[in-house]
Order: structure tokens, then sequence, then C-alpha cells
């Protein structure tokens, strides 16, 4: 019996949040204190300001000089004369005159015997004798009993205000540290925490990166079976750093590594250590990795890692900067030292920018490990969607397969809510199961965005806009390396797309030559191509392409070494590896090699330009009847556009002319 006791006690200790783990059994729960000191604060305040008001007789009120003349009158027959109030009754004669009168009377006219108050504010004036007056008329007087609860108010007013103050004071702690008792826990840790088994997610449910579930295995198996290791002398990984670009699901990488060793895990954000004040974050350091020794066996995740350990700045620094970010860091640096290699903690972090990290941090002892989880290829991409589409019902004609060939790029969350859109649209057309259009229609979505059928343009915009999509199409079913035309669209989508021509490749790729390279510029200035030869002159539409043109005919130059007159030097720091989006930081250069990379750029522009202008050319009547087409029916994809592409004739030095380089030059 008592075995059975211990587990249920231990399951219980367990299931507890960490601040209460470690409690007396008597001891009282700082939250519930606090809650009950605000609860009898606002008690005393409504009984001091709401009941005992409410408690006092009413009567009626009257002037001063008014009572002089009843009593004059010898209408009063009683009278309590006190320091601010004078209460009085009137003779039961006159009290019930005034009930026959209606009810006017100075008693309230309900024909009891009733006090009238009267309020003196400032004492009587001359050397007029209130109590002789009184006595001169036979009024019987006394001085008021002593106030029952007199002594309560003096209290309450003592205590009330000093109570008000440390009550607003503690509301005001509790708002800047997110908790009801967060002002007796400033440097405790707010990590997660999930009890053995409790993540809800195995290696079962990840799927697409193989290579760093075979990474993380061993730490699971040293997790499950340290004797393994520990008796050969081997030294487990103190900390596993996981890399990659956003969505490529590392943190649920984490959380599988928990749930199949069976251990606790502990999650927490970078970005919740570092708080206004110095020093906190350092100390949330430490509650955390004692919490995780006390739990060892387990595994403690650090999400977004480069918000806790960028690089620390130089000492020629700015001066006054953020101290709190760097002793928070200095503090992890400290703790991932001070414990044993097999003590049985081992630390997760994840971050999309590991270029940004300090040294200290990434070196062996650290974190020893680096688990890159990158995009998922083909492969990849079709086990990411059969575990998705596993929660969804899928019609006969869904091919899985095809759609991982269509959408090269996709991390696992673009992936997950290609599905989950599949099976939005598939609902709204009251559809029993998700079907293959479904699937094809989310890719269109989550690529060029939603359809803004509400977006009417007019003829002559129409006409340009098919124009444009048509030029991009024919110049990319030519081209070296191009993906596959599959739709060509004159609908408006997401943002400022007036139409869009869908390109999906065959395959993936991973590396793309230079005569590829000037191929995609060329298919990116089509549209503009193909406005000038129809319209005789450009519009906005191509502002998007000449903006990708620019920044790839750039990087051709300065990032990738393709141009002869400079040669395979870098002119560009890689700023990101992982983050979408290239930034422009070039070395310092000087103005003459500037001009020349320039130039540089502008020859391969327009060698391209020239290129696109050739074809659409040489296939005017067929991009003549294309644009017609797509006026009438909107949308041109299957069967009709592949007729079309199959007409398309290509210059036959097409090859050489990319291949040169001298574009401009071999045209001409």
């Amino acid at each position: 019996m008592s075995a059975l006791e211990g587990v249920l006690d231990q399951i219980t200790y367990e299931s507890m949040p960490v601040e209460t783990r470690d409690r007396k059994p008597n001891q009282p729960d700082p939250k519930q204190v606090g809650r009950g000191f605000l609860y009898l604060l606002f008690y005393l305040l409504l009984f001091n300001w709401v009941i005992l008001p409410m408690l006092r007789p009413a009567s009626e009120k009257i002037p001063y000089s008014e009572f002089l003349q009843q009593v004059e009158a010898g209408k009063v027959e009683q009278a309590q004369i006190g320091a601010e109030e004078i209460r009085y009754s009137l003779k039961a004669e006159e009290a019930a005159g005034a009930e026959e009168d209606g009810g006017d009377g100075e008693d309230g006219g309900d024909g009891e015997d009733e006090e009238t108050v009267v309020y003196v504010s400032t004492p009587v004036p001359g050397n007029f004798d209130l109590v002789a007056f009184l006595a001169e008329h036979g009024v019987e007087f006394a001085a008021p009993p002593p106030n029952q609860l007199g002594w309560l108010v003096t209290l309450l007013s003592w205590v009330a205000p000093p109570l008000l103050f440390v009550g607003l004071w503690l509301w005001l702690l509790n708002r800047a540290q997110g908790g009801a008792s967060a002002a007796l826990t400033v440097g405790k840790s707010k990590a997660r925490i999930y009890a053995e088994g409790d993540t809800g997610v195995s290696f079962d449910d990840v799927a697409g990166v193989d290579e760093a579930k075979a990474e993380l295995q061993e730490v699971i198996e040293f997790l499950k079976q340290p004797d393994k290791y520990t008796r050969i002398g081997a030294v487990i990984p103190k900390g596993v750093l996981l890399v990659g670009p956003p969505g490529t699901g590392k943190t649920l990488m984490a959380r599988a590594v928990a749930g199949e060793a069976g251990v606790p895990f502990f999650s927490i954000s970078g970005a919740e250590f570092i708080e206004l004040f110095v020093g906190v974050g350092a100390a949330r350091v430490r509650d955390l990795f004692r919490q995780a020794k006390q739990q060892a066996p387990c595994i403690v995740f650090i999400d977004e890692l480069d918000a806790l350990g960028k690089a620390r700045r130089s000492a020629g620094g700015f001066a006054g900067g953020n101290d709190e970010q760097e002793q928070t860091l200095n503090q992890l640096l400290t703790e991932m030292d001070g414990f044993e290699p097999n003590a049985g903690v081992i630390i997760v972090a994840a971050t999309n920018r590991p270029e940004v990290l300090d040294t200290a941090l990434r070196r062996p002892g650290r974190f020893d490990r680096q688990v890159v989880v990158d995009r998922p290829d083909k492969l990849g991409r079709d086990a990411i969607l059969r575990v998705h589409a596993s929660k969804i019902q899928l019609a006969e004609d869904v091919d899985l397969a095809k759609i991982a060939a269509r959408t090269p790029g996709f991390a696992g969350a673009d992936l997950a809510n290609l599905v989950n859109e599949a099976a939005l649209l598939a609902a709204r057309q009251n559809h029993e199961k998700v079907h293959m259009a479904d699937l094809g229609e989310a890719i269109e979505r989550v690529v060029a965005g939603l359809e803004r059928k509400s977006r009417v343009l007019n003829l002559e915009e129409k006409r340009v806009v098919a124009y444009h999509e048509v030029g991009h199409a024919i110049i990319g079913s030519v081209m070296p390396g191009a993906h596959k035309v599959e739709k060509i669209s004159i609908v408006p989508r997401g943002v400022g797309a007036l139409g869009y021509t869908l390109q999906l490749p065959e395959e993936d790729r991973f590396l793309m030559a230079e005569d590829e390279l000037r191929g995609r510029i060329a298919t990116l200035l089509g549209g503009r191509s193909s406005e000038e030869i129809v319209f005789g002159k450009v519009s906005t539409g191509a502002s998007d392409d000449i903006q990708k043109v620019t920044d790839l005919a750039e990087r051709m130059v300065t990032l990738y070494g393709m141009e002869a007159n400079l040669g395979p030097i870098a002119f560009e720091r890689v700023q990101q590896q992982f983050l979408e989006g290239w930034q422009n930081a070039r070395r310092p250069i000087s103005p003459e090699v500037s001009a020349v990379i320039d130039q540089a750029v502008q020859t391969i522009v327009d060698g391209a330009h020239a290129i696109a202008l050739t074809i659409l050319k040489e296939n005017r009547d067929l991009l003549e009847e294309m644009a017609q087409y797509l006026l009438e029916q909107e949308v041109l994809e299957g069967d009709p556009l592949r007729t079309f592409l199959s007409r398309v004739m290509a210059p036959g030095n097409l090859t050489n002319w990319l291949a040169q380089g001298k574009l401009s030059d071999q045209i001409a």
C-alpha cells in the first residue's frame, strides 16, 4: 500500500507546476494569499463607503432658522444637540396635524415620531445661548448617545489608504511581470514543463528530415540507456543546436525527441529571459538549470536562441547598450560549463540565424552538435503530405506524389498550410472529400494569393495584362532549366498581382548554371518585352519583375563571380543563411570597381532583354493568338496551353547566346 501511495505522490508531484513542487503541505499558495488580500481590501472599501452610509437612519434636513422658529412656537418636544447636527422631534399633536395636511410636515408625514436633522456647519453666532433658549420653551434636550460604529469608521480611515496604496502597487507589479504572484517570482524561470511522455509528439509525427532524426536518435538512446555510453567512457553532447529556415519543424523535432525519450521537457523562448531590469534574465537561467538538474534526465529546449545568444559587442562599441542580454548570455555559458557532461541534462536549442550567435556559445563543450533541419526534398515532401493528409478525408483521385513534385521549396509548415487550405476549399464547395482539384487550387492560393474577382479591370488593362503574361509564358517555355508553364491567368490575385503565369518545376534543383540564370532573367523580362512589341510603350505592371531582374543580375556579378572582367571575386557578404530575402551588404570597394559592377549588371540585363524581344518577334502570331484566347477565357491551362506552347520557335543560336554571356553583341 505504501508503494502505491508513493507512486501516486510522484505522479501528483510531476503534474504540479514547478513553483508549487517544493512547497510544504501546510504552506499557503502565494497566488491564493495575494488573491485573498485583494478580496479583503475590496470588501473593506465596500463596507466603509457603501454599507455604512446605508445603515444610517434617513432623516429630513431643514434650515437652522426654521428649527428656532418651531422651538419658539412650542412645537418641539425633544432635541439632541451634537457638535455637527441637532436632531429633534415634534409634539404628538403637531405631528398629527402635519399628517392631516397631506404628509408635508416636518416629520416626514408618516404619523410617527421621526427625528428631523438640522446640520450646523458653524457655531451659533453672537452670544445666543441655545441651552437657555430650549429650557425657556420647555424642550427636553440632551447630548446624542455615542456612535457604536465610530471606532470602525476611525479604524478604516487609517487603514484603508495604506491598503489601497499597497493593492495598487501589487497590481502594477502583476501587470509588469504577467502573473498574480510575479512580484514574488521575478527571478523564476518561465519555462513550460511537460511531464514524461506528455509532449504529444513522436518521430512518427515528424517526416521529411530523416538525417536530422538520425542525428538525434543518439540523444534519445542516451537518455533511455545512459550506461551503454558511460561504461566505455563516451561523453554525450551537452547541447544540440537545430538550425534551418522557418517552418521546417525545429520545435516539433525537439518535442519529438522528448516524447521518444519519455523524459521531462522544459520549453522556453530565448526572448523570455530578457527583461528590463539587469540581472533578471541571469537569475532565470540559474533557476532553469536548477530545476533541470532536479528533474534529470531531461531535455531543456530554448527556442529562438538568437534572441539570447547574439554575439557580444567589442569593448569599443556603443556604451550603455543592453547589458541585460550580455549578462544573461554569460550566465548561460557558465551554466552549460557547470554541469557534468553525463548529468542527464540535454540542452536543445533552435534558431534561424546561426551566423549571429556568439562564438563561445557554439564551441565544443557547449553546443557540441549542430543539426541542420532544412527544407525537404521531393520524397520528404511526399512523406510530410502523408502525415498531414491522414487527418483529412481524401478522394481517390488525389496523388500526393504529384503534389510533392509541384511544391519545391515548401517547408513543413507550408505543406501543412497547403493541406488545410485544400480542406477549407473542399468544405466551402460542399465536397465530402478533398479532391485533386482542391489541392491544385490550394497551391495557387499559397503561391500567388487569393483570387480577387471584385477587382474589375477595364478592357485596356486586361489587354496589357494578357499580353504581359503570355510574354512570360512564351519566353519561359524555351529557356534552359526553366520551370514548366502550368497555367496563365488574368484574374487578379494577392496584393498587387493583376495576373500571373504559374511555372512549376518537374524536379528539385540545387544548382543553377550561368546560362540558366540568364534565361531566368530573360523570362522575367518577357512581360515587359511583350508590352513594348504590341503597344509600343511600357506600363507599371513590370515593376516587380524589374526588381527581381536587378537583384539576380547583381548577385551574378558580386556574389557568384559570373563576370569575366571582374573574375571570381565576391563583393557581397552573405548576411543571412536561412532567412528569406537577399540583403545588399557590399564590401568596401573603390569607385572604379563599383562602376565596373554597374556596367556588368547593365550588360546582363540588356542582353536578356534583347533575347526576349527577339523570341517574341519571331513568335508574334502565336503571341496574338494566345492573348486573344486568354482575353476570352481569362485562364489558359491544360491541353490548350500545351498545344500553344508546342508551336513556340526558339532561335537556333539561343544556347550559344546564353552560354557566351555577351548577349547584346551576339544579337547585334
